[in-house]
Order: structure tokens, then C-alpha cells, then sequence
């Protein structure tokens, strides 16, 4: 995913994995509990599911206004 805050400041972003925080699967970017922010134009790792890849969902909710996201999936 990639995000343009509107007018640079951080939009604070909230992830869930399967409706539940992320816990050891959170990405660089998010951590355990989900919580993570955006402030600079550029790909952002959430998610990073260790073991065998199955069907997940993934849930982004911006807290903040002022945020264009492209979603681009790997694998």
C-alpha cells in the first residue's frame, strides 16, 4: 500500500488481521496491537504473515482525514 498524506502531517492508521489486532503478524510498519501511521509517500509493509500463507482478512481504518491509498498484493 501506498499513501499520500494530504498535506503532510502523519494520518494515523489502525489494522486488524481476521477482525483482531495483528499481533506477531504485523508488519514493519503497524505494531502488535495494530496501530501505525502514515507520513510519507511510499510502500508500506502492515501485514507479515510467517508460515503458510492462507486466506486472511485485512482491515485498514484511517483515524484521520487526508490520506490517498493505492493497495497493491504480492504472492
Amino acid at each position: 500500500m501506498t499513501t499520500t498524506p494530504a498535506d503532510d502531517s502523519p494520518v494515523r492508521i489502525l489494522v486488524s488481521l481476521d477482525g483482531a489486532p495483528p499481533g506477531g503478524a504485523h508488519g514493519l510498519d503497524v505494531d502488535e496491537r495494530g496501530n501505525g501511521a502514515v507520513s510519507d509517500k511510499r510502500l508500506h509493509q502492515l501485514i507479515r504473515q510467517n508460515g503458510p500463507i492462507v486466506d486472511r482478512t485485512v482491515t485498514i481504518t484511517f483515524l484521520d482525514a487526508g490520506v490517498r491509498a493505492h493497495v497493491f498484493t504480492f504472492g
